[in-house]
C-alpha cells in the first residue's frame, strides 16, 4: 500500500481507497474468530477485541466526521465508552460494549458518514485522515497481541523470519538529526527533529535469537542476581517470571519475542553489553542498510531510553497521545515487528511500554561502547 502524502496533493479517492484497504485488513484479521472469542476479555492488560472495533469506529467519527467535517457525533453515548482514558483496559471486559454485529455495523455507518464529509469538503491536506488510518493499524497490532496471548492468531499470518545470529559493526561518532523532519506525517513525540552528538558505538546487525535466549536461560539467566537491576529482580521475584513459552516454542533462528525490558536489560548485562539508546538505534538504522535498518521490523527492540518529549515538544493534536506518558517509567522501543504495518514502522516512530510488559512483540538488539572493544 503506498504511503499517503500529507500535503495538498492528497486526493479524496486515494485517501478513501487507503482507508478502505486498511478496514478490509482489520476485518480479515478477526474473520476466523468466534463471536465468543471476539467479545471476551482475554487478559486484564488487553482489551476485548470487540472493544477495539468499537474504539476504531468512535475515533474515526470523532476526528473525520465531527472535527474535520463539523457534524455532531453519530452516537454521543459511545464517546466515553470508547475513550481509552475514560475506560482503562482492566475494566473494559465489565462494560456493556457493542457486540460483534453492532460494532461491525458501527464501522460501516461511520465510514458512510466519512464518505459524505469527503464529498462535501474534501480531505484538506490529508493529515487527519492519515492519523486515523495509522491509528487503526496500531490497534490491529494490539489486537494481534491479544490473539497471540490466547493462541488465536490468524492461521495464514506469517511470523518473524528466521534470521540467525549476526555480528557487531562499529558506528563512528558523529552528529545525528534525531526525529521526524517537518515534511510528511509524524506523531508529535517524533518532533521536533533536533541534532544530537552520538559517541562511537558498536551495535548488533541482527536481534538476539531464540537459541541465544535459551542458552541464557539454561545458563542461569533467571537465577543470577548479578545480571539484574534492582527493579528487574523485584519484578522477576514478584511474578516468578521465567522464559516466555513463545521462546521455547519458536524456531531457534527466529528473533526472540515477548521479552520485557527488565529481561532485555539482564540479557545484555549477562553478555557484557547494553541496550542501545534510541539515538544510537536511529543513527544505526540510517547509517548503513546492512545494519539495523536491514533487520528492523521483525520484533520491536527495547532501547535504554526513557520515553519523554524531545526538546521543544508541542502536543498535537491532543496531549493524551504522548505527553501523558512522558517521564513515567515507560521505555522506548524502535523498529516495528512482524505484526506492525510498514506504514507505521518508520525509522523515527517511537513505541513505548512499561518495563515489565511482555505482551508486545518485543525483542533485543545489543550494543557496546566503542572503547570497550
Amino acid at each position: 500500500m503506498p504511503d499517503a502524502q500529507t500535503t495538498a496533493s492528497a486526493t479524496a479517492s486515494t485517501v478513501l481507497a487507503d482507508l478502505d484497504a486498511v478496514r478490509a485488513r482489520t476485518l480479515d484479521l478477526v474473520s476466523h474468530l468466534s463471536t465468543e472469542d471476539l467479545e471476551r476479555q482475554i487478559d486484564p492488560i488487553l482489551s476485548p477485541l470487540v472493544w477495539d472495533l468499537g474504539h476504531i469506529a468512535a475515533y474515526e467519527d470523532l476526528w473525520l466526521v465531527h472535527r474535520h467535517g463539523g457534524l455532531p457525533l453519530r452516537r454521543e453515548d459511545l464517546a466515553a465508552l470508547y475513550d481509552a482514558f475514560e475506560t482503562p483496559r482492566a475494566v473494559r471486559g465489565e462494560l456493556e460494549l457493542l457486540d460483534r454485529a453492532q460494532a461491525e455495523a458501527e464501522l460501516v455507518a461511520v465510514r458512510e458518514r466519512v464518505r459524505e464529509v469527503v464529498a462535501r469538503r474534501g480531505v484538506g491536506d490529508g493529515t487527519v485522515f492519515e492519523m486515523v488510518l495509522r491509528h487503526e493499524l496500531q490497534h490491529t497490532e494490539t489486537m494481534l497481541q491479544a490473539m497471540r496471548h490466547a493462541d488465536l492468531l490468524p492461521p495464514t499470518l506469517p511470523g518473524p523470519p528466521q534470521l540467525g545470529e549476526g555480528s557487531f559493526i562499529s558506528v563512528p561518532a558523529g552528529e545525528h538529526l534525531l526525529g521526524a523532519r517537518a515534511e510528511g506525517f509524524a506523531y508529535d513525540n517524533e518532533r521536533p527533529a533536533h541534532r544530537v552528538e552520538v559517541p562511537a558505538f558498536r551495535i548488533a546487525t541482527r536481534p538476539v535469537t531464540n537459541a541465544s535466549w535459551l542458552t541464557f536461560t539454561e545458563g542461569g539467566g533467571y537465577e543470577r542476581r548479578e545480571w539484574w537491576s534492582d527493579e528487574g529482580w523485584a519484578w522477576k521475584q514478584d511474578d516468578d517470571s521465567t522464559c516466555h513459552p513463545a521462546i521455547r516454542d519458536g524456531h531457534p533462528d527466529a528473533p526472540v519475542c515477548h521479552v520485557s525490558w527488565f529481561e532485555a536489560d539482564a540479557f545484555a548485562r549477562a553478555h557484557g553489553a547494553r541496550l542501545p539508546t534510541e539515538a544510537e538505534w536511529e543513527r544505526a538504522a540510517t547509517w548503513h542498510q546492512q545494519t539495523v535498518g536491514a533487520s528492523a521490523g521483525n520484533v520491536w527492540e527495547w532501547t535504554s531510553t526513557t520515553f519523554s518529549g524531545y526538546p521543544g515538544f508541542v502536543a498535537h493534536p491532543y496531549r493524551e497521545y504522548s505527553e501523558v506518558f512522558f517521564d513515567r517509567g515507560y521505555r522506548v522501543l524502535r523498529g516495528g515487528s512482524w505484526a506492525t504495518h510498514p506504514r507505521v514502522a518508520t525509522t523515527t516512530f517511537r513505541n513505548w511500554d512499561l518495563p515489565q510488559r511482555r505482551q508486545i512483540f518485543a525483542g533485543v538488539r545489543l550494543a557496546h561502547d566503542e572503547e570497550a572493544h
